[in-house]
């Protein structure tokens, strides 16, 4: 990957464990890794006869690259469909699963590039897709992804999903999605062994991710959680989004969500659950105590009239928080950007005093993010760290007043529109507004083409 210099930066802001923040400052990696950040000095003057790589950052800020902790790409082709904009989440969901059920390849394909390739674009550096339909006889959706999101340069983590409780068996996904048990623990098994790469500052990893107590058995769960644990590969679901699945999970098991969850050995430092909503006094002390995690998707819980979670208490309590758009279906968009600004200002409202803070909120997307996938050598700028960043120009029209605060102003002015650069592993990928590793224009017509495709075969 060779060596990088970011030189002459305005500001960088690191999140590392002093929360330092540097002006007039350089930034040195080598194969991907960072070897200094700091105040501009002699330890890096003879850098630049010897970097692969030199970008002038003057006039920029630099800042660590943010991490998604919960996506659904397939999503991408339901965006915006008149019939689901009003809904909450079950009729949504049954809704657009008669869609859904048509996904493919060529559908995956071109929906990483458009869901990434926003992610990207708005200084996303690491992404976690939980994909988790899989129609009958469809195969290759996880090499498409994970093709299409090598060519764009992020690091992607995607799970193999699951369901296996159908409509006729009392959940809501169709038939034609639903797996049995041992064939869906055979294939995680082998995607596992096929994709994941366990190294630190790897590009691609898998996770195991039933899709939600709703629409998988007990003996998923139990199982999957062996498996998970026994491959060395975290695990993740959806948990507490809505007051319909609490009373459903009461009425099926007789417990709570969580204390359902904790059950089927579903708690601990390798789990992280997607909203977290509903969860009471006692339940956050358990994920606090056992270091369960938490997805919080501020826009997706807006739109779908699930909830607020409570973010500030999970803080205090030091539960693992990481931030997520959720899928484009709910969402309709992908950018941490925007959802970093809107779960700002959608805390103040609803917890005044004790609201996370702007920079709170950066740090959710970015270290915040990083503890939850399990990755420490992501989500701030320090030496050992991955060289995974993004910039933006302070010397913009739209943040003239702005920058008293640089660690604060992304969620408390908010940033519009793609940032400048972003780098991952030490390389650029992103410049100016364009991907560096597709050709977007093409890329965007042949995503329409296969979007009407997609549209006329559901019709």
């Amino acid at each position: 990957m060779g060596t990088l210099l970011v030189k002459n930066a305005d500001t960088i802001v690191t999140c590392d464990d002093a929360n330092h923040v540097f002006t007039h400052a350089d930034l040195l990696a080598t194969d991907g890794v960072i070897t200094y950040v700091g105040p501009t000095g002699a330890n890096v003057a003879a850098a630049p006869s010897v970097a692969d790589e030199v970008i002038d950052a003057r006039g920029k800020v630099v800042y660590p690259g943010l991490v998604n902790t919960h996506h659904h790409f397939y999503q991408i082709f339901t965006r915006n469909y008149p019939e689901v904009q009003n809904l909450e989440l079950f009729p949504w969901l049954t809704t657009l699963y008669e869609y859904w059920k048509n996904i493919d390849p060529e559908v995956m394909r071109y929906a990483t590039y458009s869901a990434l390739g926003e992610l990207v674009k708005g200084g996303c550096t690491t992404c976690f897709d939980h994909h988790y339909v899989f129609p009958n006889g469809v195969d290759g959706l996880m090499e498409a992804e994970f093709d299409a999101a090598s060519q764009i340069g992020a690091r992607m983590i995607v799970s193999r999903g699951s369901m296996s409780l159908s409509k006729k068996d009392g959940g809501l996904p169709p038939d034609s999605v639903v797996q049995s048990v041992d064939a869906i623990l055979a294939d995680s098994q082998g995607t596992v062994e096929k994709f994941h790469d366990p190294a630190p500052f790897s590009m691609r990893q898998v996770v195991l991710a039933p899709c939600s107590p709703f629409s998988v058995t007990k003996d998923l769960l139990v199982e999957s959680a062996k498996l998970g644990r026994s491959l060395g590969v975290r695990l993740h679901t959806h948990l507490c989004e809505t007051l319909d699945e609490e009373r459903f999970t009461i009425e099926a098991t007789g417990m709570r969500p969580l204390a359902y969850m904790e059950s089927v050995g579903w708690v601990g430092p390798d789990v992280w659950f997607a909203h977290g909503i509903h969860f009471n006094d006692d339940e956050l002390r358990v994920l606090a105590q056992t270091g369960t995690g938490v997805a919080h998707c501020p826009i997706s819980n807006m739109k779908l009239s699930s909830g607020v979670a409570r973010v500030g208490d999970m803080l205090r309590l030091g539960i693992p928080v990481g931030l997520g758009v959720d899928g484009s279906a709910s969402n309709d968009g992908s950018s941490l950007l925007e959802e970093m600004r809107v779960g700002f200002l959608l805390h103040r409202l609803n917890e005044s005093y004790n609201a996370p803070t702007g920079y709170d909120m950066l740090k959710i997307a970015t270290r915040g993010g990083a503890r939850v996938l399990g990755r420490p050598e992501i989500g701030q700028l320090a030496s050992g760290k991955a060289a995974d960043l993004f910039m933006i120009d302070a010397n913009r029209l739209e943040l003239t007043g702005a920058m008293k605060d640089p660690k604060a102003v992304l969620a408390v002015v908010g940033w519009r529109g793609p940032v400048d650069r972003t780098v991952v592993a030490g390389r650029t990928v992103m410049q100016g507004g364009h991907l560096v590793g597709i050709d977007e224009e093409r890329a965007a017509a042949e995503a329409d083409a296969c979007w009407r495709r997609f549209v006329e075969k559901n019709a």
